[in-house]
């Protein structure tokens, strides 16, 4: 019997393996009772690696770092597809992130549990918030394999676990007043205050006191008054005509006279004083726009804020905004609160503090104002701006919405907005002669000594002459019946190096260009003479936009002479010429220039302070460096000077280069550049300065007098002399033909 047993046991199990091995039938029997069984797979176990799985959950979170909703969406699974649109889904996770101002998060994958038709995979999510700092939650996200692929099973869980069952986040702000910007000595640019609108209600005018009305308006609003008078009398009655804004006190005489026709809205906001200081450098305000509003709310805005939008508003935006304070809750459906997640106080803003200086900078704008183009005023050892002025400007309150009647009162003609003194891009003409100049020096193939003769024409060129200044100075006086015979239209003659550079002589370095790109194989050394002194990439200024401008190597002889004199493709920014100006001046360093003095906090020391920043040296020797600075105080003092007749009495020492380049639309911009030498004298620090003024003819003419003003507001505290086109701060009338030396660069390749 014990036998027959273990047989029956043998047998129970020799069938069983038979099973395991290949199952009933195979050859249709029971198949070979007694074969070798195959190895079993391994155990599955509670939690294993599931690397495809963890692929698709990385996948997503990835996505929703980019905020690349849709390509969440599309890893969703086919039940989650049903129960909720793309819009609907992006809405939930832009809403949460923005509610708690998730800067960014990270996450780590911790574990998975697989089956062949579902998996759940753990990771933990770290939330980096602006306002109540990092919120970290450990997360399960379930999946379905659907035709090989893992997909997301979704709910409100997966941002937070809080938001399940149609919770919802919310975040109580409290927002700081935002920053004031000073300029050097400590006097408003811009402020919170309550200001006034004002207008003129052209029926309602006492014509008893409409000479003090427009008297008063021109001189709160900084227009003159028979502009004002023009306007009423091209309107007519019955319409209302904005003209500024002005805090009470700025406004208190023209509020105590009250004259008929005036008409005002008080308001209160961020104010900018004189109606703008220098707008385009300082900037503007506006709301955040629809296309930045996840980007602000990231940062810890509730999205109603006015942000910085250009210049420097916008570069310390961080500084000015301060730091807004929060408290994040969770409400269920019906809004009560079920938590609080977590909470932050605000914290004051920063004022800024510019290097301005607020009486230039009026002056400044004065002489710009009745033109397009640009002054730029920096100090030479350092770097700092102390005036910075684009024409025309505009009103920067007129942004602000509770700027009610003048609100959105900004016309585009001529591109008010557009910062001439760092993003106009120009044609240099002859100021670029003091780069050809100097790569002529530095050739070793010119000295200051070498002899020029300079007649009307140059003939190098096979299939065209060029004609110098003079020669066309000569066709003028021919014109109108008189002979060629005073400085100015007769050729100049033999000329040292120097003395073409003084007398501005085109043939000259006409002949420096062709001479460099013909006979030496020296094409380049003017194009990377101007790199060198900064000219084709930006100053590095960085609280205002700018341009690079342009400088290229010379593909044919006609581009040789043509840069030569700064013209065909050159262009550069007024903001570039005052940076090399000044480092002529100071012997040679190019500064990094800045507008910004100082970051100061309500308590404490200063977040920023100025220093000098040196990017680079003039490609120089120290003794042709000296004789380029000699040639440019004969710019200015000697008899034959193109600058000399418009800066003849002035009474400290300046030096520099005219120029008069074509635009190839309507007339030559008018440039002028130079520096002062008097620090010793005066103990004020010497200045450079860049003026352009767009379309008006000779750099002799117009923009020398614009920088004598400068010179003079800088020493004196306001201009001393008036141009012969009138007077500063008035619009300009056609000036009487000078006497002394000038620079005309028509007739150019």
């Amino acid at each position: 019997m014990k036998v027959l047993r273990w047989i029956n046991i043998i047998l129970v199990l020799a069938f069983l393996s038979s099973c395991s091995a290949g199952g009933i039938g195979g050859n249709g029997g029971f198949g070979n009772l007694f074969a070798t069984p195959t190895p079993l797979p391994p155990p599955v176990v509670g939690i294993t690696p599931a690397p495809d799985a963890q692929a698709a959950v990385i996948k997503y979170l990835e996505a929703m770092q980019k905020d690349d909703y849709a390509g969440m969406y599309d890893l969703l699974s086919t039940l989650s597809h049903g129960g909720i649109t793309l819009e609907d889904f992006s809405s939930r996770y832009r809403n949460a992130l923005n509610a708690m101002s998730a800067a960014s998060f990270e996450f780590t994958i911790l574990s998975s549990l697989l089956s062949p038709a579902n998996a759940e995979v753990a990771y933990r999510i770290t939330y980096h918030t602006s306002l109540v700092g990092d919120i970290q939650r450990d997360i399960v996200m379930r999946l379905a394999n659907e035709a090989g692929s893992w997909k997301v099973q979704w709910d409100d869980g997966l941002i937070l676990p809080e938001l399940s069952g149609g919770n919802q986040l919310v975040m109580e702000y409290s927002v700081p007043s935002r920053g004031d910007i000073y300029d050097k000595d400590g006097l408003p640019i811009v402020s919170q205050a309550e200001a006034f609108a004002f207008g003129i209600q052209t029926d309602q005018i006492d014509e008893d006191l409409r000479g003090t009305l427009t008297a008063e308006l021109g001189r709160l609003c900084g227009f003159d008054p028979e502009f004002i008078e023009d306007e009423i009398d091209a309107n007519g009655p019955g319409w209302y005509l904005p003209m500024c804004e002005g805090t009470r006190e700025e406004a208190q005489r023209l509020l105590s006279i009250n004259p008929g026709g005036l008409v005002w809205t008080e308001y209160k906001s961020r104010y900018y004083f004189g109606t703008g200081l220098a707008p385009q450098s300082v900037g503007y305000t506006q709301p955040i726009t629809p296309e930045q509003l996840d980007d602000y709310r990231r940062l810890g805005y509730n999205g109603s804020e006015k942000i910085g939008q250009a210049g420097v508003e916008k570069w310390a935006e961080e500084y000015l905004a301060g730091q807004h304070g929060g408290t994040l809750s969770v409400i269920n459906p019906s809004g009560a609160i079920i938590s609080t997640l977590g909470q932050s106080n605000p914290k004051p803003a920063d004022s800024v503090y510019l290097t301005l200086d607020n009486n230039m900078q009026k002056y400044a704008q004065q002489a710009i104002e009745f033109f397009r183009g640009a002054i730029v005023v920096m100090e030479v050892d350092t770097g700092r701006i102390i005036a910075i002025a684009s024409g025309p400007d505009f009103d920067p309150n007129a942004f602000d919405p509770a700027n009610t009647p003048n609100y959105g009162n900004l016309s585009d003609f001529n591109e008010p907005l557009i910062n001439r003194a760092t993003q106009g891009q120009y044609p240099l003409g002859s100021v670029f002669k003091i780069i050809t100049f100097s790569a002529a020096l530095e050739s070793g193939l010119f000295t200051k000594d070498t002899p020029y003769d300079c007649q009307y024409d140059f003939t190098r060129l096979p299939d065209r002459v060029l004609h110098d200044w003079t020669w066309q100075h000569c066709q003028d006086a021919i014109a109108v019946g008189e002979a060629c015979n005073s400085s100015t239209e007769l050729p100049s003659g033999l000329l040292t190096l120097q003395e073409g550079l003084m007398r501005s002589c085109n043939p000259y370095f006409w002949e420096i260009g062709w001479d460099l790109f013909t006979n030496w194989n020296r094409g380049s050394d003017i194009a990377n003479t101007a790199r060198a002194f900064g000219l084709a990439s930006k100053t590095g200024i960085a609280e205002v936009e700018e341009e690079s401008g342009q400088i290229l190597d010379p593909a044919t002889d006609i581009d040789a002479v043509n840069q030569a004199i700064g013209q065909g493709d050159v262009q550069v920014t007024p903001l570039q010429v005052a940076t090399f100006m000044a480092a002529i001046a100071n012997g040679g360093t190019l500064y990094r220039p800045q507008i910004v003095d100082r970051i100061q906090p309500i308590d404490g020391d200063p977040l920023l302070v100025f220093k000098p920043e040196a990017r680079g040296t003039l490609p120089l020797r120290s003794e042709n460096l000296d004789v380029l600075k000699e040639a440019l105080l004969m710019v200015t003092q000697d008899s034959r000077g193109t600058a000399r007749f418009n800066l003849r009495g002035l009474q400290f020492d300046v030096a520099g280069k005219t120029g008069t380049a074509e635009s190839g639309n309507g007339l030559s911009h008018a440039w002028f550049a130079g520096y002062t030498l008097n620090q010793a004298n005066t103990k004020l620090p010497d200045i450079a300065i860049a003026v352009i003024v767009e379309n008006i003819g000779e750099g002799s003419e117009y923009a020398v007098p614009i920088f004598r003003a400068m010179v003079e507001t800088y020493y004196y505290g306001s201009p001393q002399s008036v141009p012969a086109y009138g007077p500063i701060g008035q619009p300009p009338y056609t000036p009487t033909p000078f006497g002394g030396g000038q620079d005309n660069n028509d007739n150019q390749p």
